[in-house]
């Protein structure tokens, strides 16, 4: 058996694999055993080796009981597409015909569930979200249960949510396995998963042979260094990237650091891509393609790019701005390294990460009043698709489907055609648990600024976050060892990175829609906004997640900021985003002729400093604030984290324009500059310069000082 085993592997691997003595332990436990395994092994080490060579031996019927018939296909879940095209590529160099049913191919799937039924499909990837799409749910996934051979749990730790990447759709595999017939092996696989996410894993397959090792990754250095602020780590990658061995990978914390950076590095002469959750399918397998074959020398990447990408001979991971997890850290530095003797893992943390990890944190499982709120709208009889539901729960759509989805796994809610159902299940709001959930998220995040100071083994630091009983120094990285990178840089790139994230402006796009499902929260206004009453593009100084001017301009206009007179800094970039808006292809029509300003509850003086600054400059006159009738209406106006609905039904109506101010509007040549100093959904600005509009204004430029997110 071991040797038709490594006939298999020496097809995937090359003719001098062999296989580990936990890879083969774990292939018996599948193969003869029909048994159910969880792997936590290091990255690199071949987890894939271990389900290709048993699908194959299962599939060949080679440890078929007697009278048994060879197994059915290997079912294997995977969270990633980019995983998923890898493991497509893996299986066909090892004769395995694998297909993938995922949220890209719909045209493909009558076709590939035709080819499973007439056998001609060895290996089936699915991402865990279609457990629990309804039609495969109700018509592929139990035909799919039954004839499994094989299923795999890939990235188990996501199973978790005690893990740094847990996803509710991954606990529909308890239903998957209920289905399973009797002695159906069962193989989990991750690389990162301390103690208690393995034991919760274990918990959830039930009883499973436990293959742990060691964590250590000899063929990486690590390094981390405290660089002044953002424009000395642009200049330091501009110094430090040729030195970097082969292609590699810098990860980035928001989308918009990921495009600047990008943008920044290919004004330096560097062959880069941008890879995010924004970038269109067919521009990230490109991008993929081009680092595979080495025709760039970097991805710069948000954590899209996390699990399962697959480059052997990856020859370094830069972060810019710490993960929030040193387990997360652990996982995308292991990406690079599998194949090569030597890699660099540089981290480059700055003081905006800990703002960027309490956003993200911030869209974490909802209160349980709102919980609530989404069930008591719920019924048992009539589905409600979350675009309904959305309009009538103050829950932007991403976090309500999250929400959603774990009252489904939880039994509440039933997901059906149609959207959603209420189950009429008791349920309870585990409040203990997600605290305690949030609690182990505080310190993993304090164990990951620990780990940038450290003076200790950075290798063993991370083995121990793991809870590897093996952890000692590696005698490689930057505290082992003599560092091979400083903090120094150029003079000429760190002018020019200064001269980069200096520039500022950013482009405030017009809302032309009303949200749907107003009526539901009893406006009757839908379709388009009339076009007499929106307002025109406008700008901003940037985004809160800029490389550049973001921690000025949290600084300024975060909940927690003292309200203070605008500062000079952000003074000077306002007046030049007015000085380059005058002219260029994208300019305004017609220059503001007077200058307005939004009530604000938490900063008047900065927006009153800043809207008369504005008016002395451009010799405008001044015609005050425009106050709401109702200032609550506003709390939170700039970091609102409801939808669309519910913050257009708070703010219909809210402003009202006085007489003594219409007057002075109907008298303008020319459109009104309506300043504020923070837009997150737009409908602020969109409701006061409607208005403004109403009240007579010919035309509205809206003006924030930085855009949320």
């Amino acid at each position: 058996m071991r040797e038709r085993a490594e006939e298999v592997l020496r097809r995937l691997a090359g003719e001098h694999a062999v296989l580990r003595e936990d890879q083969w332990r774990a292939i018996e436990a599948l193969t003869v055993d029909r048994r159910r395994v969880l792997c936590v092994q290091r990255t690199g080490w071949g987890k894939s080796a271990v389900y290709f060579v048993a699908t194959a031996l299962l599939r060949a019927g080679v440890t078929a009981e007697s009278g048994d018939r060879p197994a059915g296909p290997t079912v294997i879940v995977s969270p990633l597409l980019a995983l998923m095209r890898n493991q497509v590529d893996s299986a066909a160099r090892a004769g395995i015909r694998a297909r993938t049913i995922n949220s890209a191919n719909l045209d493909e799937w009558s076709l590939i569930e035709q080819e499973i039924r007439a056998g001609e499909v060895d290996v089936l990837l699915i991402s865990p979200e279609r457990l629990n799409n309804p039609d495969f749910r109700d018509n592929v996934l139990p035909g799919l249960a039954g004839s499994t051979g094989l299923l795999v749990v890939d990235e188990a730790h996501c199973v978790s949510d005690w893990g740094h990447d847990f996803r509710p759709d991954y606990r529909r595999l308890r239903t998957f396995l209920a289905g399973l017939p009797a002695r159906t092996p069962v193989l989990a696989t991750t690389a990162t998963a301390n103690a208690r996410v393995t034991a919760d894993v274990a918990d959830q397959l039930g009883d499973a042979l436990v293959l742990r090792g060691t964590l250590e990754r000899d063929s990486l250095r690590l390094a981390a260094l405290r660089l002044e602020n953002p424009a000395h780590r642009l200049a330091w990658l501009a110094d430090n990237l040729e030195r970097l061995p082969g292609s590699g990978i810098v990860y980035t914390l928001t989308v918009a650091a990921a495009a600047e950076t990008a943008e920044f590095l290919r004004s330096r002469g560097f062959e880069v891509a941008s890879y995010t959750g924004q970038v269109e399918d067919a521009e990230r397998r490109a991008a993929e393609q081009d680092l595979l074959t080495n025709k760039i020398k970097a991805l710069i990447a948000t954590s899209a790019l996390g699990m399962g990408f697959d480059k052997p001979d990856l020859g370094f991971v830069v972060h810019l701005g710490a993960p929030p997890s040193p387990i997360a850290y652990y996982q995308q530095v292991g990406r690079a390294g599998r194949a090569v003797e030597h890699a660099e893992v540089v981290l480059l943390p700055g003081p905006e990460d800990t703002a960027i990890w309490r956003y993200f944190a911030s869209l974490a499982f909802p209160p349980e009043d709102q919980v609530r709120a989404v069930l008591s709208r719920l019924s048992p009889d009539q589905p409600m698709s979350t675009q309904a539901l959305e309009p009538l729960v103050d829950l932007r759509r991403t976090r309500l489907e999250l929400m959603l989805k774990v009252l489904d796994v939880d039994g509440a809610v039933r997901r059906t055609r149609g959207g959603w159902l209420a189950t009429g299940e008791p349920w309870t709001y585990d409040e203990a648990r997600l605290r305690r959930v949030a609690e182990a998220r505080e310190a993993e995040q304090k164990t990951m600024i620990e780990y940038a100071v450290t003076t200790a083994c950075r290798m063993e630091f991370l083995r121990r976050c793991l809870d590897d009983p093996e952890a000692v120094p590696c005698g490689r990285c930057d505290n082992c060892a003599e560092p091979l990178f400083g903090t120094e840089v150029s003079p000429v790139s760190l002018a020019a990175a200064d001269a980069f994230l200096g520039r500022p402006g950013g482009e405030i796009a017009p809302k032309k829609m009303w949200p749907t499902g107003l009526a539901a929260v009893g406006l009757t206004l839908k379709g388009r906004i009339a076009p007499a009453e929106q307002i025109e593009p406008g700008r901003a100084v940037g985004r809160l997640s800029d490389l550049g001017w973001g921690n000025r301009l949290r600084a300024a206009v975060s909940p927690e900021s003292p309200d203070a007179p605008i500062p000079a800094d952000l003074a000077g970039a306002v007046i030049e985003i007015l000085k380059a808006w005058a002219r260029g292809d994208d300019a305004w029509k017609e220059r503001p002729a007077a200058v307005v300003a939004v009530y604000s509850q938490r900063h008047p003086q900065l927006i009153h400093s800043l809207a008369e600054h504005i008016a002395t400059v451009g010799r405008l006159p001044m015609l005050g604030s425009l106050e709401p009738t109702n200032p609550a209406a506003l709390t939170g106006s700039g970091t609102h984290r409801g939808n669309s609905a519910q913050r257009v039904r708070a703010l219909h109506d809210a402003f009202t324009v006085p007489p003594r101010l219409a007057a002075e509007l109907s008298q303008l040549a020319g459109p009104v500059l309506l300043v504020d100093d923070l837009t997150d959904s737009g409908w602020t600005l969109t409701l006061a310069g409607r208005a403004l509009r109403k009240a007579g204004a010919p035309a509205v430029l809206p003006l924030a000082l930085a855009i949320a997110g």
